[in-house]
């Protein structure tokens, strides 16, 4: 006996990868490059490393779920100050909670909040999404609802029927998006805003790529900043979802944070104190660390924006790319099936990329994936430059 809604869970992206390549040589003289998982392979900051290793003696007590006072007050600050957020407005007591990577909170998240007794729970996301979105609605007893990506990557919130924001429980966002890079601006993000007051829902925003732009001078806007634009200092029905998995190269210490509307987060620690999920107080250490300097950060940046020049330079014209907004990735068109040109880069080149239809599910007009591949852009420069070649090679 277990969980009927087990069954209703797809195969992850990266299985079915493996699954579409069995059996299939690449060539033995190319060494593999891999543009397929986004997990960042830049040099982990050495500071955060070492704050983990001088807070060991941590080990020796129980952390609390809710985390220690100093790792909240870093978060709040960090926030405030990244997204225009008046100071005082976020209480480290009432509005932060640190999480063990965000992929587990984003789940989480759906089984605290969704009302199973409510009939007709509907759980609305992106279309391509990530695929945690879909497995948290179905596990809480909820119907995933996909909106299809707009030619701009961002779902098409205009499409969506009154019926389906009245059946709404739950909206999951990703801006800036993956795979898309695309960004929900300031009066997008207030109208969803608008209509979760409407049809009394909550938005769970996943900002997990906002700190990789291009632009210095202009950083993606975010949930709670549109908040203090709109003067909610309650911040309701507004959560956010940030890591220091993209921005910090530091995708194993498995650190990240929930901010936002506290009485929601007043019931998702509770929720989190029976799940048992209690970040390590040597992570917490090391995530102080990280969350208190931007020198890192801004690094980081300048490395992906000299990666897009170099590969844009190589497949801008033969793939009719454009820098994305945000994010390390690229989603462009392909001359065949997603899965063909996937299966064939990595019979002839050796190099993997992820097939768009892997990401997203069939809404009614088609898979919004189909004939699209996503590039993470995420090896050293030199490895991504060398990628972009063997696709040039292969597409001619």
């Amino acid at each position: 006996m277990s969980n009927p809604d087990l069954d209703r869970l797809q195969p992850y992206p990266f299985q079915r990868l493996a699954a579409l390549r069995e059996g299939v040589q690449p060539p033995a003289d190319r060494d593999m490059i891999s543009l397929a998982m986004g997990e960042p392979r830049h040099p982990a900051p050495g500071f955060v490393a070492e704050a983990l290793i001088e807070h060991t003696h941590g080990l020796a007590r129980y952390p609390a779920t809710r985390g220690d006072t100093a790792l909240r007050e870093a978060i709040c600050s960090w926030l405030s100050s990244r997204f225009q957020v008046p100071a005082g407005w976020l209480d480290p007591e009432r509005h932060a909670l640190p999480v063990n990577g965000t992929r587990e909170a984003l789940f989480a998240f759906a089984q605290a909040m969704v009302d199973r007794g409510r009939p007709g729970a509907r759980v609305l996301m992106p279309n391509p999404f990530y695929q945690i979105y879909e497995g948290a609605a179905l596990l809480a007893g909820a119907e995933p609802r996909y909106l299809d990506a707009t030619p701009g990557g961002q779902p098409d919130f205009d499409a969506v029927p009154a019926a389906a924001w009245r059946d709404c429980q739950l909206l999951y966002i990703c801006t800036p998006g993956n795979p898309t890079g695309a960004v929900l601006d300031n009066a997008q993000l207030q109208r969803l805003i608008r209509l979760a007051d409407e049809h009394d829902f909550i938005i769970a925003a996943d900002e997990c790529y906002s700190e990789i732009y291009p632009d210095e001078a202009n950083p993606p806007p975010g949930l709670l900043q549109a908040c203090a634009a709109m003067g909610r200092s309650g911040f309701e029905r507004c959560v956010v979802f940030h890591s220091l998995s993209k921005r910090s190269n530091l995708p194993g210490l498995r650190s990240g944070f929930v901010a936002g509307d506290a009485e929601l987060l007043a019931g998702f620690l509770l929720y989190r104190t029976y799940h048992g999920c209690a970040m390590p107080p040597a992570t917490q250490a090391a995530s102080i660390a990280a969350w208190s300097d931007e020198a890192h950060v801004r690094e980081n940046r300048a490395l992906y924006r000299q990666k897009f020049d170099a590969v844009l330079d190589i497949l801008g014209k033969p793939l009719g790319l454009e820098r994305p907004q945000a994010g390390f990735y690229l989603w462009p068109e392909v001359p065949e099936r997603d899965t063909d040109f996937t299966l064939g880069l990595w019979r002839e080149e050796h190099v993997a990329v992820l097939p768009g239809s892997f990401l997203a599910r069939d809404g009614g007009a088609g898979n919004p994936g189909a004939r699209r591949v996503r590039m993470a852009l995420v090896a050293e420069p030199e490895a991504c430059v060398v990628a972009a070649q063997r696709i040039r090679r292969y597409l001619q």
